[in-house]
């Protein structure tokens, strides 16, 4: 096809290069509290911190208390709120916090990072420049924010002199004898051990993490420019992915047969959160068959026997073998009226707990058979019936029906799909071999139903004894005999 016929046409090819110069020490700083009109480039950045481990920055900004917006008296109310009277010029003593404002007033502005953004790998920033395209991978990208630390200095100075001048008034206190208890070294170890994996140890460790001292090149300096040189790709060499044809490179950058990554297997937490792992196409063909099968009956929920060798064939293997389908499938499934269902135990797993109410997998799995089993036999369910049942909260009885079935309009549960006649003739056994394992279990869920209602009339029977009993134990109600008589008496 020439270039003239096509539609969209390639108006330009621009060459992109990687450059790897900065990409551990390449910083995005945002500034979420400010608009787009300041510009830092002309501030005067007073000091310059970071936590390298932590990836934390501070930077103080210094502000012009000479300009006719900036209020003197409210400056220094915050230098005296933050450092206390007299700290103009002022050595602090060995061991104390140095003053937050030297000069007696507040002159300079703090700014903290916080990360935006914990996973910065699809991020990148780029440059354009004679004809061609720069990359450059990130390393973190933080959001700048202002630190009020003077009010917190305020807050802990004044808490401390209310201690001192409390501690002098209660000079005359009677001593009391205190008993001293050492720990063991083994134990102090074990503690530490303990609370090494909490969130509180975390938040220390950071905090532990000292400030180290850098040096601020604002934009226009050598050593500026020196390090934006590095965003640009020192060397030229192109890619041998450049001169695949376009079905090998789509193959290349979409491996759909190898390098899949693979689930990981749900834990106790992430069972516990009813977190199920999620599969795609690529991740389905590395599977063994068996394993194909209870992936697609559990998120599917219902599916007919031509239903699974269609998804099969269409984007797993376009030759599977129904046969083998057929023989794999009671494994996971349970046949339902010539459809097929994932078995309770693959809904819900080991050690899962309901959203709701925290119910526990194995009484799901009970309450999910007794409705399984229910509807061999009826086509109708009511929700209440199966709670009366099943002794579930509401809404995990709602949430075992809809494993299987749905609302119809008449306000009954009725199964996801109809039933499939032209499977059950075809495989008469399959289907004589699960009626056996229903007339097996059918005692158990009779005696389910029995049991509710023996609930019920044994309710019935204590709410009766209760009132025949309170009926006979009270004495009849005195009559009066005024208010009998006729109006004319």
């Amino acid at each position: 096809m020439d270039m003239d016929d096509e539609d969209d046409p390639i108006v330009e090819e621009i060459p992109v290069f990687l450059s790897k110069n900065l990409q551990d020490s390449l910083y995005l700083f945002q500034y979420p509290t400010k608009t787009e009109l300041p510009n830092h480039d002309d501030s005067v950045i007073v000091n310059c911190c970071v936590k390298p481990i932590a990836q934390e920055v501070k930077v103080d900004f210094g502000l012009d208390i000479e300009s006719s917006h900036f209020d003197r008296f409210k400056g220094e109310q915050f230098a005296v709120a933050a450092d206390g009277k007299n700290t103009y010029g002022a050595v602090p003593p060995k061991g104390q916090e140095r003053p937050t404002y030297k000069r007696g007033i507040m002159d300079k502005q703090a700014f903290t990072s916080s990360r935006s953004i914990t996973d910065v790998a699809k991020y990148i920033v780029g440059i354009f420049t004679d004809r061609e395209v720069h990359l450059s991978p990130l390393t973190s990208i933080v959001q700048m924010r202002p630190v009020l630390n003077h009010f917190d200095k305020d807050d802990k100075r004044k808490k401390a002199e209310q201690k001192a001048q409390t501690e002098d008034t209660d000079d005359d206190e009677v001593l009391q004898q205190v008993t001293v208890k050492f720990a063991r070294g083994n134990a102090k170890n074990s503690g530490k051990e303990q609370r090494a994996g909490t969130y509180e140890s975390f938040v220390q460790r950071i905090a532990d993490e000292p400030w180290c001292e850098a040096y601020w090149h604002s934009r226009g300096t050598p050593t500026a420019e020196l390090e934006r040189q590095k965003l640009y790709a020192t060397s030229h060499q192109g890619s041998s992915s450049l001169a695949l044809g376009p079905g090998d490179y789509l193959r290349k950058l979409l491996p759909y047969d190898e390098h899949v990554q693979q689930v990981v297997a749900p834990t106790a937490a992430t069972a516990a959160a009813q977190v199920l792992p999620v599969y795609n196409k690529a991740m389905l063909k590395t599977m063994p068959l068996l394993e194909q099968l209870t992936v697609l009956l559990r998120d599917a929920r219902m599916l007919s026997f031509s239903d699974v060798i269609d998804i099969l064939t269409e984007n797993v293997d376009p030759h599977v073998a129904a046969d083998k389908v057929v023989a794999l499938l009671p494994q996971v499934g349970i046949l339902l009226h010539g459809n097929w269902v994932p078995r309770s135990e693959v809904v819900f797993p080991e050690k899962m707990l309901s959203h709701a109410n925290g119910v526990s997998a194995e009484q799901m799995i009970r309450a999910r058979d007794y409705i399984l089993f229910r509807f061999s036999r009826t086509p109708y369910l009511f929700r209440t019936q199966v709670m009366a049942a099943t002794q579930l909260p509401p809404a995990e009885t709602l949430d075992v029906l809809r494993t299987v079935a749905r609302v119809n309009t008449t306000k009954r549960w009725e199964l996801l799909l109809p039933p499939d006649k032209e499977f059950e003739q075809k495989y008469p056994e399959l289907v004589s071999r699960q009626e056996y394992h229903w007339t097996a279990s059918e005692q158990h869920y009779n005696e389910m139903d029995w049991a509710r209602e023996t609930k019920r009339v044994r309710k019935r029977s204590t709410r009766k004894s209760e009132s025949q009993s309170l009926s006979t134990s009270m004495p009849p109600p005195a009559t009066n005999p005024s208010a009998i008589l006729p109006m004319d008496a």
